[in-house]
This record gives structure tokens, sequence and C-alpha cells, in this order.
């Protein structure tokens, strides 16, 4: 039988109710961003929570993160690391990432955060140099500029040991994907991606309709 769910108030309301609590250390992150102009980018509660049972699953020690904004999924998967688990951030942004890591001190965790402000494209590519790193990370999430993603997934990809997962967000790009009269370079550019995804023999993958849609790859 194929059962497909509208997401409605109602279920919304019960998929939270019965879910568990956001934690503390998120929730005034949350609220403050949500004050700002650009606030639809954070990653919503129950996306964050997927992140950081991923994480917690797979055992994680090292996670990279390609697009901070102000951290929200950043602190989640922060949080699921072990002591001594690091998360390397790239951003572009002094502004947003700065909110970030003052949470992130708050929440005790700001020693598990290597953040490397630039083009991410040339950050990975430093990334990549450095002695050890390739092979040496667990988890990759990706949540940046969608023109930059398949040279985004292909440095993580080469950063990431085997077994290791990949999430990439925003892969139905708020269902314009499935639209053929939209046409800018945004949805262009994740509608390439998707199509790209499904011969790359390099890993295995699945596309889920959470949130924004969530692409998880798992390296070979």
């Amino acid at each position: 039988m194929r059962l497909e769910l509208t997401m409605t108030e109602a279920l919304q309301e019960y998929l939270t109710a019965v879910s568990p609590p956001e934690p503390e250390a998120l929730r005034p992150l949350r609220e403050e961003t949500g004050f700002l102009g650009a606030h639809l980018m954070q990653v919503p509660p129950q996306e964050a929570r997927f992140l950081a049972t991923l994480v917690r699953a797979i055992g994680a020690r090292r996670t990279l993160e390609v697009g901070v904004f102000t951290g929200y999924s950043l602190l989640a998967t922060a949080l699921a690391l072990p002591p001594d688990g690091e998360v390397v951030a790239l951003d572009i942004s002094e502004e947003w990432t700065s909110l970030a890591m003052a949470h992130c001190r708050r929440a005790g965790v700001a020693d598990r955060i290597d953040l490397r402000l630039g083009d991410a494209r040339d950050t990975l590519a430093a990334l990549v140099g450095e002695a050890g790193a390739v092979g040496s990370f667990d988890f990759a999430f990706i949540d940046a500029d969608k023109e930059g993603y398949p040279e985004y997934f292909d440095q993580a990809l080469t950063l990431l040991r085997p077994r290791g997962v990949i999430v990439v967000d925003n892969v139905l790009w708020g269902g314009a994907v499935a639209d053929p009269e939209v046409t800018d370079s945004e949805t262009n550019a994740v509608r390439a991606f998707n199509e790209r995804m499904r011969s790359d023999e390099r890993v295995d993958y699945t596309l889920l309709p959470l949130a924004d849609g969530m692409t998880i790859a798992v390296k070979r």
C-alpha cells in the first residue's frame, strides 16, 4: 500500500509533542535567529534532531559543516559529539558565525569547533591538502550556496572515511525542483545536483522529504 502524508498543522503539533524536547542550549539560538531577515536559512528543530541522531548513530568524532549561518545545525552536531570530538565549520560570514560561536561558548562546546572563514571552495581545497585530513572525517553536512553543491560534495567525499555519511540540505528546494516553469540559477543547480547523484557510483544514497529535502549519502 502506498501512503503519502500531508504535513498538516495538527500533524506537525503531534510530531512535536511526541518527539524529544528541543535541547535547552538550542532554543535561545533559534529564537534569536528568528528576528533576522534571513531566518528561513536556519534548519528546523526536527532536522537538527535528525542530524544529531545520525551523528551519534555512526559514532562520529570528526565532522564537517559547509555553510554555518547562525549555527543551529552546528550546535546540534557539536552537542552530539563526544568531548574530544571536532566540527570543522566553513562559512563566509563573520557576522553570522559570531552569533553561532557565542551560543557554542554558552553551551560549553566552543572547543569542539574549528571555524574557518572564507570561500568554502578555497577552504575545502586547503583542507584536502592538510596532512592526514583525507579520510579523517566521519560525517559532513552541506547547506550552502546551491551552485557550489557539486564541488562541496566532491571535496567532502574526499575528506570522508569509507562508510562515512554526507547529508545535503535543500534538495527539494521548496518544491521548485518539480516545477518546470521555475528556471532560476539556484533551482537549476539543485536539479542538476539531484540528477548527478543518480549516477554517482562512489556512494549509496537516499533522498528524504524531511524539512526541505535531504540527501543522505554513504561513501562506499
